[in-house]
């Protein structure tokens, strides 16, 4: 079958698609679309396309990379969108990520023929992405697929690498995300959700039972993950570093301040998991053992991500995102205020993290992680909002905070000094 012929089975498709939806949508009140992102400056370099929230950042997945959606019912009519601006956008958003392990999730449900790009567009796409983008890209899940995504995949099968491929997988239904991610940080268009809802309907003969979920189990005496910095100090004679946090720290000191791409690979879920469950359990953890200098470094990022507030507080958000307004000579000193009105716990705990940072950015000519480098991979692990994850537009001050930490430490943190804090 020609090229041609394809695309023509591929339009037949779309639009079997849209009769279906629609017979069994008609009888819904639909919600108009979601209110533009509040963060979202009108003078970003790519407004026109950035301001339709197709594309956005929904926190990690389970190995603790980061998750970008894309979500087709957002996307206006063609001649509403410019597809080389999307593109473009598209680029620029993954350009923030590309350099460390990252996940794709495709929402199909809302390509229609009205707003679907042409086939040239998407070939242009995929050979637009070259290695850089392809390597680090370690899942891609296109969630409700239909016949004409298999028909898509006939005409890119030849242009598709084996182990590209490997990366594809494909979900019937949200809740098989559950699996992979972490479900309750995607933004999820209510028309997706509502889809779902119809397929599973649609479902002949019962769905299968709701599982209880128990009620959670208080931590353990010995709990280092998912629990408060005061706890773990209570529970560990007034230690102000976390266990967890000290060791990681002293050996990637030790052994990994000129490992190339440190803190941007990811590891083993399985492993992460055993390495937590022996350090909630209160039990010794050799590094060594693993042979993976980047599990240490998974370790802390978890640490940090899996802190009921992030270490910056959720009082800190906005002033934070406020430092992209502030004049270039005067953001250091605004660093300065945000961090010296931190807790105490905080403060020390952030100062002894920071040091450490500072020293891998010192050795960038052989690691590869400049502060900037840095603050793209620890950023949204210091700092998110407390409803919902950090947009796409929020990611700028974010970074740009977190650098002037790391690049400015001795200047930042020269002026407190509490009783007991140590330094790596």
């Amino acid at each position: 079958m020609s090229e041609i012929d394809y695309e023509k089975l591929a339009e037949i498709e779309l639009q079997k698609d849209e009769v279906e939806n629609t017979q069994s949508e008609q009888e819904e009140t639909f919600m108009p679309p979601p209110l533009e992102d509040p963060e979202l400056n009108i003078n970003h370099p790519y407004y026109d396309v950035a301001r339709h929230g197709i594309i956005q950042l929904a926190g990690d997945d389970n190995s603790g990379r980061k998750v970008i959606t894309f979500s087709c019912c957002r996307m206006p009519p063609s001649h509403q969108l410019n597809h080389t601006r999307l593109l473009e956008y598209l680029k620029y958003t993954l350009d923030q990520y590309v350099e460390n392990d990252y996940t794709v999730v495709y929402f199909h449900y809302g390509l229609k023929s009205v707003n679907k790009p042409s086939l040239k567009w998407l070939q242009t796409a995929y050979k637009e992405f070259d290695r850089k983008y392809k390597k680090n890209l370690k899942a891609l899940y296109v969630v409700h697929p239909t016949n004409f995504i298999k028909i898509l995949w006939n005409i890119f099968k030849p242009l598709i690498s084996h182990k590209f491929g490997k990366k594809i997988t494909y979900l019937n239904y949200l809740s098989d995300l559950r699996e992979h991610l972490k479900y309750d940080q995607l933004n999820i268009p209510q028309e997706v959700i509502r889809h779902d809802e119809n397929l599973r309907g649609r479902q002949k003969g019962k769905l299968p039972p709701v599982v209880k979920v128990p009620p959670p189990r208080p931590p353990l005496p010995t709990q280092q993950f998912g629990v408060s910095l005061q706890y773990i100090k209570d529970k560990n004679k007034g230690e102000l570093i976390p266990p967890v946090m000290k060791e990681t720290v002293s050996y990637l000191k030790s052994k990994g301040l000129q490992v190339e791409g440190l803190f941007r690979r990811s590891a083993s879920i399985q492993t992460i998991k055993d390495v937590q469950k022996l350090y909630n359990q209160g039990k010794s953890v050799n590094f060594d053992d693993y042979h993976d200098i980047h599990i240490p470094a998974v370790i802390l990022k978890t640490f940090l991500r899996e802190l009921p507030q992030p270490l910056l507080t959720f009082e800190c958000y906005d002033h934070i995102l406020g430092i992209t307004s502030v004049e270039s000579s005067l953001r250091v000193t605004r660093c300065k205020q945000i961090v010296q009105g931190l807790p105490e716990h905080n403060y020390v705990v952030l100062k002894y993290l920071i040091c450490f940072l500072h020293m891998v950015s010192q050795e960038s000519i052989y690691n590869r992680m400049t502060a900037s480098s840095l603050a793209c991979v620890f950023g949204l692990n210091l700092i998110w909002p407390s409803k919902g994850t950090a947009s796409l537009s929020a990611l700028v001050p974010l970074n740009l905070f977190t650098e002037l930490l790391i690049d400015f430490y001795t200047n930042v943190f020269n002026s407190r000094t509490v009783p007991g804090e140590i330094l790596p």
